[in-house]
């Protein structure tokens, strides 16, 4: 069963592993089992996705009950708090905004993305560290972390190879070391704000814990 975080009658926050599809597009390869799907079948009706997560990030998916929907949940969206937890080579020492145009449908985009430090490891040259996202552009997390010169760990297409082998054979974190954690959003609706928070995946907050082993990580649920 999908851990459903929070629902309401026309939408619905799931929380996604890592390694899961959101749904079937052309751009994705052959067709597969998508979180679509299985939340559609896990629900008993068909649900329609708000926006996406990469296929290795874990975390905070939004979907609605009725394609009609979509539309106003994705401009709530787009002025919502949304907040990463990644684990990033390197020691992140002070915030830092990140201004940075990111290349997307054959074009430049202006992207903006907030850094703040959460702690460094005692054990490896590496960080935690929350992103705080205020535009919404492909692996905009990744792209913009490898920019300042702290790839996310894991990340495959942005990162380093070395590194990476290096965490998996350690820690056992075969997985992207990016988590879609909280979202604050006010609906469509116009009422309350609401917070959804998903906790940290096992197979994350494992390595985690061994890197940053004097952390209370229920900080985070």
């Amino acid at each position: 069963m999908l851990p459903i975080l929070w629902q309401d009658e026309t939408a619905i926050a799931v929380d996604k592993p890592s390694g899961l599809l959101v749904h079937n597009s052309r751009y994705a390869g052959p067709k597969e089992v998508s979180l679509r799907q299985m939340l559609g079948a896990q629900v008993g009706q068909p649900v329609y996705p708000v926006h996406r997560l990469d296929r290795p990030t874990s975390g905070i998916v939004l979907f609605v009950k009725e394609r009609e929907q979509a539309a106003a949940w994705q401009e709530a969206l787009g002025g919502a708090d949304k907040r990463y937890l990644a684990l990033v080579r390197g020691h992140v020492k002070e915030a830092v905004v990140i201004d940075h145009a990111i290349s997307e449908d054959g074009g430049s985009k202006e992207a903006r993305s907030r850094v703040q430090p959460l702690m460094s490891s005692p054990i490896e040259r590496c960080s935690l560290v929350e992103i705080r996202l205020e535009t919404g552009r492909k692996h905009q997390a990744r792209r913009h972390l490898a920019h300042i010169s702290h790839p996310v760990v894991g990340d495959t297409t942005h990162g380093k190879g070395d590194i990476n082998r290096h965490y998996r054979s350690r820690y056992d974190l075969y997985r992207l070391a990016l988590h879609a954690w909280r979202l604050h959003i006010t609906p469509p609706s116009g009422n309350a704000s609401i917070s959804i928070t998903a906790p940290i995946p096992f197979d994350l907050k494992m390595a985690l814990s061994a890197l940053f082993p004097a952390a209370d990580w229920t900080i985070f649920d």
